[in-house]
């Protein structure tokens, strides 16, 4: 199960790699093509700075479930891992509740997912 953890982190930590880049620097074009049922094409211009923030706090979430991987303590490194998971977990909750749902598929249930198999290590 712990190969499973760990394959389960790493693949929500590559996704907001990919969605750091997305709303720093594609914005308006990746962006408008993910995002365009939550928000209309002329208003991807005009948040253009508001998605750039975004991006880097979703950067923030990645590096620290990379970090994880780099503690030697198991107790710590399931603990930060599972900060993280949580954060992305809550983060996707919340996108699903107030822009798409889609948003509670793509990132909240990798992060729960991944949550159980730290739990069940």
């Amino acid at each position: 199960m712990e190969l499973v953890a760990k394959i389960l982190i790493a693949i929500v930590a590559l996704e907001h790699i990919y969605i750091l880049w997305m709303e720093m620097f594609a914005w308006e074009t990746k962006g408008k093509e993910v995002f365009k049922a939550a928000l209309p094409a002329e208003m991807f211009k005009p948040t253009k700075g508001l998605a750039a923030n975004q991006g880097l706090y979703n950067g923030f979430l990645a590096a620290g479930l990379i970090w994880s991987f780099l503690i030697d303590d198991p107790k710590w490194q399931d603990n930060i891992a599972l900060f993280f998971l949580g954060c992305v977990a809550v983060a996707g909750i919340y996108g699903a509740i107030s822009a798409t749902k889609k948003i509670f598929f793509v990132q909240a249930l990798p992060a729960i997912l991944a949550i159980i198999a730290v739990l069940l290590e």
